[in-house]
């Protein structure tokens, strides 16, 4: 296990090495230096690289692999290849490109078709959301579910539809009651630490970056704006939506990283052993403990007797079978638990 998440992390290395070399050679006073005079083979390989080994290496840290998923990343290769190399060096190869952006833009056009059907249900989206007793950030996505086609883009969409809302409109919100999961911790400090080390560093280094490379500057100050926008709106998300539970289920979140439902009625049995709760969690075991400074475990482990889907940022879902939780208040928790799976036993 430890080796597949270490190769996981050298994909995502090689494809950081791989764009980071190919903006540094084309737009810095190094690359000017370094380019020789016929610059077709380095254009070339540098075409390779974008369009070939970024899809590969993307779909290897993804551990995803389809046909639709390796045509969209090979022609998001060629806009990539057409932003980063500049337009005089492409012009050998400006066929190539234009096939890459003509697929996109068949791409881009199903899902604009996808997303206008997405806008044209709103209102009912959201007056579902308004009329449900479950957090916004589990009926939002019951509501898209139940009037749009599943697909990833919808998801993505909606993903970033619930950071932004937590970040700038649920401010006049406030915390319902019920079990929390961060207040007996400090992860709301080192959150705002980080935020406040993270206004530095865009201020420090976007001055500094920007008269090395425009291009780079201009990246890292919206890949800085957009990491600051989700911070505060995961700490909104983690105050304002303690576990929630009704007659047959039980809603948990870590904010907005990842949530799910768990039907009270699919819990086999909690583990309490501390033997077990202090050891290493398996592969299958998904965690809702808030990091602290110190190292933190389980209050006890959920065993399903069928696999639970967590839904992660971006929309990603994945299935475990079991659910290890750490929270303020344990012994609430654990009432919560045993009356639910005896009210659907």
């Amino acid at each position: 296990m430890i080796l597949v998440e270490r190769g996981k992390y050298i994909w995502l290395l090689l494809l950081g090495l791989i764009l980071g070399s190919n903006i540094v050679l084309y737009n810095t006073n190094l690359g000017n230096i370094i380019l020789p005079t016929d610059t077709a083979l380095v254009v070339f390989g540098s075409l390779f690289d974008l369009i070939i080994f970024v899809p590969v290496f993307f779909m290897l840290y993804r551990k995803k692999f389809s046909i639709k998923l390796a045509i969209a990343l090979v022609a998001a290769g060629c806009i990539l290849a057409r932003v980063v190399i500049p337009s005089s060096m492409l012009l050998p190869f400006e066929p190539v490109i234009w096939t890459g952006i003509a697929i996109e833009a068949v791409i881009i056009f199903y899902e604009i078709v996808l997303i206008i059907a997405f806008v044209r249900y709103m209102p009912k989206v959201i007056n579902d959301v308004k009329g449900s007793s479950l957090p916004v950030i589990f009926s939002f996505q019951q509501a898209v579910d139940r009037y749009v086609k599943n697909n990833p883009i919808i998801h993505v969409i909606c993903s970033e539809g619930l950071i932004y809302y937590y970040a700038f409109f649920s401010w006049k919100e406030k915390p319902a009651s019920g079990v929390t999961l961060y207040k007996n911790t400090s992860y709301i400090a080192v959150q705002g630490m980080l935020l406040h080390a993270l206004v530095i560093e865009t201020l420090a280094v976007h001055w500094w970056l920007h008269n090395v490379s425009v291009i780079l500057s201009v990246i890292l100050l919206i890949m800085n704006i957009y990491t600051f926008i989700l911070i505060i709106g995961n700490i909104q998300a983690l105050r304002l939506n303690p576990i929630y539970a009704d007659n047959r289920a039980m809603y948990i979140s870590m904010g907005l990283f990842k949530r799910m439902k768990i039907e009270f009625d699919n819990i086999e049995n909690i583990v309490e052993d501390s033997a077990i709760l202090e050891r290493k969690l398996a592969k299958d075991t998904i965690d809702f403990l808030v990091s602290d400074f110190e190292k933190v475990y389980p209050d006890f482990i959920l065993h399903m007797n069928n696999p639970v889907k967590v839904t992660y940022l971006m929309g990603i879902k994945k299935a475990y079978s079991k659910i290890a939780i750490r929270s303020d208040s344990p012994a609430e928790l654990k009432q919560i638990l045993l009356e639910g799976i005896k009210r659907n036993s």
